[in-house]
Formats: structure tokens, sequence, C-alpha cells
């Protein structure tokens, strides 16, 4: 018994010295994505900042499949030590439960949050061709015309988002499901199908290049990241906020002095002006918090999420 005592006050000493040093050997940030897409852009960038700061590799590792259950999976299941992470989004983390038959994680138990990265915020664009410029000539379009206006819809989140749209304004648009965004801007782009629903960080460039037009964008306000765009809300639907994110977990039961640790070197990345006009760059609108406000925003927008998945009757491909 004395033996035993030893031992459990040993490792209760050795558990702060250990997150102290933390990391004393290379960590693997594993995105349940596609290298290039908007999540994994994020991971490279805050892996690289947090290698220098902290000496330490932190390896971007893409696990993608599933709608990012795979990636997911791995590190709920992961050692609880700090050198597995995950740069969890919304879809991950309070979207899929609702969308798949079984993810093979609990992703309100199996994960500790460590902090908010940043907002991907989704536009709504066109054809440059398509007549409607705003939200209510698209609405009074729609109806003109009830499914003849055709909407790309190249992620699982852009089709939530549609499906808000469609019950917050009773426009009859058509909703068209891809794969990706890279055959479904192809189409808009040559005229197959009238617009889009996609993140900012995919659709910007083509934005700026005059190839498609931006009607609104899916934050409450409009902001810096796409400059003049205004809103869904400051359009007249009132209330419309639909924007994904992406944040940093570890699996449940990491130390809480680790989990401080890498919450206050991102906090110091997102206080640099230099940052943030890097992340508005790639297309994020940055964001931070601490582990607790994560938590609390996270359980808001799974029932904010869920609610609509319901209703629309959504599944996973």
């Amino acid at each position: 018994m004395i033996r035993v005592v030893c031992a459990l006050f040993a490792l209760l000493l050795a558990l702060p010295a250990a997150a102290q040093s933390y990391p004393t050997r290379p960590v693997r940030l594993i995105v349940p994505y596609q290298a290039g897409q908007g999540t994994d852009v994020a991971a490279r960038y805050f892996g690289e900042r947090l290698s220098k700061a902290l000496n330490q590799q932190f390896v971007v590792d893409n696990r993608p499949g599933a709608g990012g259950n795979i990636g997911t999976e791995a590190v709920a299941h992961a050692a609880p030590d700090g050198y597995t992470l995950l740069m969890g989004t919304n879809a991950t983390q309070t979207m899929n439960e609702f969308l798949y038959t079984s993810t093979g994680y609990d992703a309100a138990k199996d994960f500790a949050p460590v902090v908010l990265v940043g907002m991907l915020p989704m536009v709504v664009a066109a054809n440059p061709s398509v007549a409607p410029g705003t939200i209510p000539e698209l609405i009074a379009a729609a109806k003109a015309e009830p499914d003849k206006i055709n909407v790309a819809l190249p992620s699982t989140s852009a089709r939530v988002v549609f499906e808000f749209f469609k019950e917050k304004s009773g426009a009859p648009l058509f909703g068209v499901p891809y794969k990706g965004s890279g055959t479904a801007m192809t189409e808009v782009m040559g005229g197959q199908v009238q617009l889009i629903v996609d993140t900012a960080t995919a659709l910007r460039g083509h934005v700026q290049s005059g190839k498609l037009k931006a009607i609104a964008i899916t934050t409450l306000k409009s902001g810096e990241l796409m400059p003049g765009v205004k809103s869904v809300a400051e359009q007249g639907i009132q209330g419309f906020e639909m924007t994904p994110w992406t944040a940093l977990y570890a699996p449940r039961g990491t130390p809480k002095e680790i989990i401080d640790k890498l919450n206050t070197e991102i906090m110091k990345v997102l206080a640099e002006p230099e940052s943030r006009q890097k992340l508005l760059s790639l297309g994020f609108e940055p964001a931070g918090g601490t582990p607790d406000q994560l938590a609390a925003f996270e359980k808001t927008e799974r029932e904010k999420w869920g609610a609509l998945i319901k209703a629309a009757g959504l599944k996973g491909d």
C-alpha cells in the first residue's frame, strides 16, 4: 500500500513538470480534410507558429474522409498527452452527429476545447450574367420562377446555409449538391449553374477577378473579409447568421496545463496585427477566447446546426 501511495504521489508531482516542459517531442496536428482546404490552410499557419514558439515541430497530418469523421475519431481515441491535436470544425464538432448514423466519437465528451481559431464566413455568389445582384432581387426572381434558379452546394455547411436561407426568405431556389468546390465553381463560372454558396476562402479570388459576383455574406454584419459585400441580414433577412468555424482541440483528459499553454500561444498569434492580416488574406475572421468560452460556443452551435439539419432532413454522404 505504501508503494502504491508513493507511486501515485510521484505521478501527481510529475504531471505539472511534464506540462511545464511540454512539448519535448513533435506534435501531430490532425486535419480531418484534404490538403489545401480552408481548415488545412489554417492548421499549417498555426502549426508553423507553434513550432517556432515552443521549439518543437507541430506536424500537420491530413486524415480526410467521411465528412471529417475519420481524422476526428483518430484524435478522440489518442493518448491525452498533448501530442495529438485536432483542428476541428463546426462540421466535426456540432453537425456530423446529426448527419451520420455513427461518427466513431462523441463530439461533446471526447475532446478538450483549446481555442476558437477563426470564423470562415460563407458567401452567396453568382455568375456575372445572372440578373439579381442583391438578396431582395434574388428572392423576387426566385418567386417569379420557382425552382428555376439553381444553387451549387459544395459542402454540408453550404447545404445547411442554403436550407436556412430558404426557410427564412421563402425563396423557392433549387439546390445542386457537389462533392467539392472545384467542379461546383467551374460550372457556376461556365453558366451551367447560376449561383453558389461557398466559403469566402474559396470564392474571394474569383470575385476579385470578376469571374463571379458576390451577392451576400453569411455573417451577421459585413466586415473586413469581403469589403463592400453586405450580409444577408443587412439585406432584409433579420437575424440571419450561419458561419462555419475552425477550432483547436485535444483529447479529453489532456492536462489543463497543456491546454492553457496551447491557448496562450495561439492567443499571442491572434493578437498580432500581421497575423490578423494574414488570416484575413486566407479567408478567416480571426477569433480567440478561453477553452471555457469555446465549450459554451460549441454547445450553442450544436443546438443551432442540429435543429436545422433535423428540420431539413439532411444526411451525410
